[in-house]
């Protein structure tokens, strides 16, 4: 049996973290901007670096403006996986590299709590509004600039 103190504790400090997308019942506070450019094309995306901005993402946002994203930056290359439980707006996500390459791209529908994943492990993933990429026949392969070099706030190692 746990001791009282450390049941407190766990959920004092864990319970918001673990369950933050569950709790969240409104969009999170605009991010920092970041300008990506992809090809003669400008990207405004808000920049998600932490664990919590990385949960909350996009959730309950209305709408997104036509060259507006959402930029989710690591600290390390791992796969990664998103779902859309309360977005409300479909979108697509580009997995890239750490040199800022697309290595693929998924289209994600809202209210689902279906995995999209990257196809080998990255550093960085663009939500845009979805058929941003066709529109503009954007493909795997092509390389987004802009992108941070080291996500603030961890430390160097």
């Amino acid at each position: 049996m746990k001791p009282l103190w450390l049941v407190n504790v766990i959920i004092a400090w864990g319970f918001p973290f673990v369950n933050q997308a569950l709790a969240q019942d409104g969009p999170q506070p605009r991010l920092p901007i970041v300008e990506l450019t992809a090809g003669m094309y400008i990207i405004q995306a808000e920049v998600a670096q932490t664990h919590e901005q990385h949960s909350i993402g996009l959730m309950h946002r209305q709408l997104m403006g036509v060259n507006e994203g959402m930029l989710f930056v690591y600290q390390a290359s791992e796969i990664r996986c998103y779902w859309m439980r309360n977005t409300l707006i479909p979108l697509t996500i580009a997995f890239l590299d750490d040199d800022g390459a697309i290595i693929n791209l998924k289209n994600m529908e809202p209210h689902t709590e279906r995995s999209n994943c990257s196809v080998k492990p990255v550093r960085y993933a663009l939500e845009m509004n979805q058929g941003w990429f066709d529109q503009r026949g954007i493909k795997p392969g092509f390389k987004l600039r802009g992108l941070p070099a080291k996500p603030a706030g961890f430390a160097l190692q």
